[in-house]
């Protein structure tokens, strides 16, 4: 699929998610925008050769960075940008995949693609977290050498 075409669908699922998570009605291009670039990064990255886990963990990061960025911008919690910036991101057709060898019979490949799906959510949470981390250690250092 073009690039373009990835970029409106991706930017068009992560607003759906922000209306159906309550998303401020003002913040929703925001969050499209933030799922897109997540999406873009994650493409990319798998286009220069890289697995799926790194994709994701790179642009887990990066959709945070930015995640926190705008909610500083726009004063609104994290949450609100982070959550509709990953669902691009989240590995619902290998979980599905893993669902429907199972109902084949296909438990071999159906286990392949369960850890697969499993570990590309935990590399999105592990992403999140981490980018936590960094953002709060940055916060501390700054507040020591200002205050």
């Amino acid at each position: 699929m073009p690039w373009i075409q990835q970029a409106i669908l991706s930017f068009m699922a992560a607003v759906a998610f922000g209306l159906i998570f309550n998303a401020p009605r003002q913040t929703l291009p925001q969050c499209g925008v933030v799922g897109m670039i997540g999406w873009l990064l994650y493409l990319a990255c798998s286009d220069m050769g890289l697995e799926a886990i790194p994709s994701t963990l790179i642009a887990v990061i990066i959709v945070a960075i930015i995640s926190q960025l705008f909610a500083k911008l726009y004063k609104t919690p994290i949450i609100v940008f982070s959550v509709a910036g990953i669902i691009p991101l989240v590995p619902g057709g290998t979980a599905y995949d893993a669902m429907r060898k199972v109902v084949e019979n296909e438990y071999d490949i159906a286990v392949q693609l369960g850890v697969k799906a499993f570990m590309i959510s935990g590399t999105i949470a592990i992403g999140l977290v981490l980018s936590e981390v960094v953002n709060q250690m940055i916060r501390r250092t700054y507040l020591v050498r200002r205050g």
